[in-house]
């Protein structure tokens, strides 16, 4: 759920496995698609050389404005943007460019879920936002007090995968006739009371804010664009790594790189393949997961998995 370890004294999670996957050299030229607060960015920008490039993006304003050393630096682009627009932000720094790997940390960081006034915490009340760009779209407390029962019960079904989706919808209908939610606390009160379920080390709660949060930012559908820009945005050989946090991010990102790790399947088999049926990815690895050390030092990686894939040269995609 959370993009854990971030800023000054923290690790980022999967550190050293993700510099391995993406295997930096010091005149490459790379894209964090989620700089957060630059954990994974700072340490990329460690291995390159003077002639290395890295461009970060963030659609959090406060993850920019707290960028710091690294905004200074000459090597580094660092842009407002949400990742589907990665292609339009490489191009304003230069037309066409092109990278030797690309990190996806997905999820909601660390600062974003320990600020109460951001709205992503069920733990400590705040305003029931949840925007990762608060400037921009309708808030969770705008979803939760004005979309339908059958609407807020699918929500919480697909994005949280809550089996008590329509229990907690039909609850909220009712209750907002009374007064609308307006804080975290308000929400999360609501959800104690009426699923009964506990799931082991899971807050009541879990589920419906994580499907509040992809459904108000619209996570999965950036998802699937930042791939698709992604994919034509690598270079031969250049390194594709996502960091995903629950099962539906984790699935869609499986899925990609397994159709574009084989040829198209209604032209499997046959004697001649067209050049765009063919396999652009070849898959690195199997997905990797936190060691039982990194979850002791820090708990909010204990659902992180790493996924690699290679962009396959035309040549040798056959």
């Amino acid at each position: 759920m959370a993009r854990s370890g971030e800023g000054v004294g923290h690790t980022p999670v999967l550190l050293a496995q993700v510099l391995e996957s993406l295997e930096v050299r010091p005149d490459g030229v790379y894209l964090d698609a989620t700089f957060g607060r630059g954990g994974h960015a700072g340490a990329i920008l460690s291995r390159l050389g003077t002639d290395g490039r890295l461009l970060c993006l963030d659609r959090d304003p406060a993850a920019i404005a707290g960028a710091g050393d690294i905004a200074a630096d000459a090597r580094v682009s660092l842009q407002h943007a949400q990742f589907s627009r990665l292609a339009e932000c490489a191009d304003r720094v230069r037309p066409g460019l092109r990278f030797d790997g690309i990190l996806f940390d997905l999820g909601v960081s660390s600062p974003q879920l320990d600020e109460p006034a951001r709205g992503f915490s069920f733990l400590a009340d705040g305003p029931l936002d949840m925007r990762m760009n608060p400037g921009q779209g309708v808030s969770a407390a705008d979803v939760v007090n004005h979309a339908g029962e059958a609407e807020l019960a699918r929500i919480f079904f697909e994005y949280g995968e809550e089996r008590f989706a329509r229990r907690i919808a039909r609850a909220i209908v009712t209750d907002r006739r009374e007064r609308p939610f307006r804080t975290t606390l308000d929400l999360a009160g609501l959800i104690v009371r009426v699923a009964p379920g506990r799931e082991r080390h899971k807050h009541p709660a879990t589920r419906v804010f994580q499907a509040l949060r992809i459904h108000v930012n619209r996570e999965l559908d950036e998802l699937r664009q930042g791939l698709d820009r992604a994919l034509e945005r690598l270079e031969a050989r250049g390194r594709l790594a996502v960091i995903s946090f629950h099962s539906l991010e984790d699935r869609l990102v499986k899925r990609f790189m397994r159709d574009h790790a084989r040829v198209d399947p209604v032209y499997a088999g046959l004697p001649q393949i067209p050049l765009q049926a063919l396999p652009t990815l070849k898959l690195i690895g199997k997905s990797i997961e936190p060691s039982l050390q990194e979850i002791e030092h820090n708990p909010r990686a204990r659902s992180a998995r790493l996924r690699v894939a290679e962009r396959l040269p035309e040549k040798l995609a056959a």
